[in-house]
């Protein structure tokens, strides 16, 4: 090998070890770069992206449609600035944008939704949402409507019952 090819190794291989070392440095020891990620939304207020489980592709997809529907909105932040613990955990703090803070929120719109995503709208989900509870009301002449009035009292009927039983028991066994 010529002089001329071991410089342009020794430079080749010199460079590429530096930007392997800068890399390392720049992504795992200061984590400068950004994460995207879902977090909750409130449907009431804000323009959030939809998620509707499907039971076919996931088992724990829950029964109930309603419990089906998720809200969502995206979060662009600095990894350096995320908390250092599961986010699935309830103890780790939710993923928000603080001020000053070199963070996005992305809200759901023409502009960012893809194909598949479907936008809420919060004054369809107000009107949506008193549609329902206004159905769930029971009407005066209704009899097989319980109110939560009577499954109280219903539930403390039937412990009563319980101990009346009990005691019935306690005094058979006692007079035997």
């Amino acid at each position: 090998m010529d002089k001329k090819s071991k410089i342009f190794f020794a430079i080749f291989f010199s460079v590429a070890f530096i930007v392997i070392v800068i890399s390392f440095f720049k992504f795992f020891i200061l984590k400068d770069y950004y994460i995207k990620s879902e977090v909750d939304c409130d449907p009431e207020t804000e323009k959030c992206f939809i998620y509707e489980c499907d039971p076919a592709e996931d088992s724990e997809c829950p029964e109930n449609l309603d419990e089906r529907i998720s809200y969502y909105k995206l979060i662009e932040k600095k990894a350096n600035t995320l908390p250092l613990c599961d986010s699935n955990d309830t103890d780790c703090p939710a993923i928000t944008c603080q001020a000053g803070e070199d963070c996005q929120e992305f809200l759901c719109d023409e502009s960012t939704k893809t194909e598949d995503e479907q936008c809420n709208n919060p004054e369809e989900y107000m009107k949506n949402q008193e549609e329902t509870e206004s159905s769930n009301e029971c009407d005066d002449e209704d009899e097989d409507c319980i109110t939560d009035e009577d499954a109280v009292s219903g539930e403390e009927s039937a412990q009563e019952d319980v101990v009346e039983e009990n005691q019935v028991q306690d005094n058979s066994q006692s007079e035997n």
